[in-house]
């Protein structure tokens, strides 16, 4: 069995998760490349990189999460990194609750929590097996703030954090569970809400620390630093350019 380290991304044909993908396949690991829909780009992605797969499935259904993770052991012999990417919203005013209906809540608690979930519970006996296993869950600060896309959005991010913490302190010595908080990323993440995004990004580059907004390759660095990070678990790593100091 090959020593070199694998990683599932789900979420992972672009923006923050095809970042991530690139970051980690750059060090030498091999990566699976996962999407519910964007088959065509998450294959271009996986022939891109060095030794990568595709693997075509919804977190939010518990028999694709199990075959997904199949793809990574049955690929390459283990599994060593899950990084919880795959991620879904809907852009709703936080004050407008009657445009909140509860199939909004099951969609989003399905795949951002529910989802991430199936995917660790499939993974965890793998990660296990690899004596030093990390799963990196992707979260947002609008888990700790009164900000976000939605509040079901806001709620489900907020799972996450306790989620993680939550695991950290069941899957230890041998799995690590981290997760990163980003701010506002420029990803495909905004398309069909291009007001909400000039907006925020205006507030952004005007009123905090840095001045700019998240790139993807920001969140890829951080996410590697937890991947590597071998002292460290239960930790929710904030990446928003000193947003949350504001």
């Amino acid at each position: 069995m090959s020593e070199t380290r694998v990683a599932l991304i789900t979420g992972s044909s672009s923006g923050i998760g095809a970042s991530i993908a690139h970051r980690l396949a750059a060090e030498g690991i091999r990566v699976v490349i996962n999407s519910a829909h964007s088959v065509k780009a998450g294959k271009e992605l996986a022939a891109e990189l060095p030794e990568a797969v595709y693997a075509q499935g919804d977190v939010s259904d518990a028999g694709d999460a199990r075959r997904i993770v199949e793809t990574a052991v049955e690929t390459y012999g283990r599994l060593d990194i899950l990084v919880n990417n795959a991620g879904v919203t809907r852009f709703v005013p936080l004050d407008d609750l009657d445009a909140v209906d509860a199939a909004a809540w099951r969609e989003i608690l399905d795949v951002n929590v529910v989802g991430a979930w199936q995917m660790i519970t499939a993974a965890v006996p793998h990660l296990r097996k690899s004596g030093a296993g990390s799963i990196v869950n992707i979260s947002s600060v609008s888990a700790t703030r009164a900000l976000g896309s939605s509040i079901p959005y806001a709620v489900s991010k907020a799972a996450v954090n306790h989620m993680t913490r939550l695991l950290a302190s069941q899957l230890g010595p041998s799995v690590r569970v981290n997760a990163v908080a980003p701010g506002l990323i420029d990803t495909p993440w905004y398309e069909g809400a291009e007001e909400v995004w000039e907006s925020s990004r205006d507030w952004i580059t005007n009123n905090t620390p840095l001045r700019r907004v998240g790139t993807p390759q920001d969140v890829a660095e951080a996410t590697l630093y937890l991947v590597n990070a071998a002292y460290t678990t239960g930790d929710v790593l904030t990446v928003d350019g000193g947003r949350h100091i504001v």
